[in-house]
């Protein structure tokens, strides 16, 4: 049984394709999701992937992201709880993974190929390749 879901909401068009995800699981009653979106810090100007939160100067601010995961929490079935941290947003998922002890982590990626993906990296695959507990990668259409 899935006791504890961290679900990373990036605030970008795939952060629905989450929220469905998470909502086609069974999940228990007692099954606790917690929302988070991290800010990062010490970003420089370039164009991050979708699975990079953007920051609060970007077309999403804190105010919009705030609003967006109260909206998802709004929709959910279950118990939720929302989080809103700053840092390194692979580092942060993980870390709050291992604060609410996670079973699941479900994040969203946009599928970036080639070299973008190695230039701007990906958090998704940070996430899996470190995180203590299963990963759910939600990728678009």
């Amino acid at each position: 049984m899935l006791k504890t879901i961290l679900v990373a909401i990036d605030g970008s068009e795939i952060a629905t394709r989450v929220i469905q995800t998470l909502e086609n699981l069974v999940l228990s009653p007692e099954t606790k999701v917690i929302l988070c979106h991290v800010f990062p810090t010490g970003e420089s100007d370039t164009e991050l992937p979708a699975d990079r939160p953007q920051p609060e100067s970007a077309r999403f601010s804190s105010f919009h992201i705030e609003q967006q995961l109260q909206s998802f929490q709004e929709q959910l079935s279950v118990k939720t709880h929302i989080e809103l941290v700053a840092g390194e947003p692979a580092d942060e998922i993980i870390r709050l993974a291992n604060i609410h002890q996670a079973d699941l982590i479900i994040i969203g990626s946009r599928g970036l190929t080639g070299m973008k993906r190695i230039v701007l990296g990906s958090v998704s695959n940070q996430v899996v390749e470190e995180a203590g507990c299963s990963v759910l990668v939600v990728k678009p259409h």
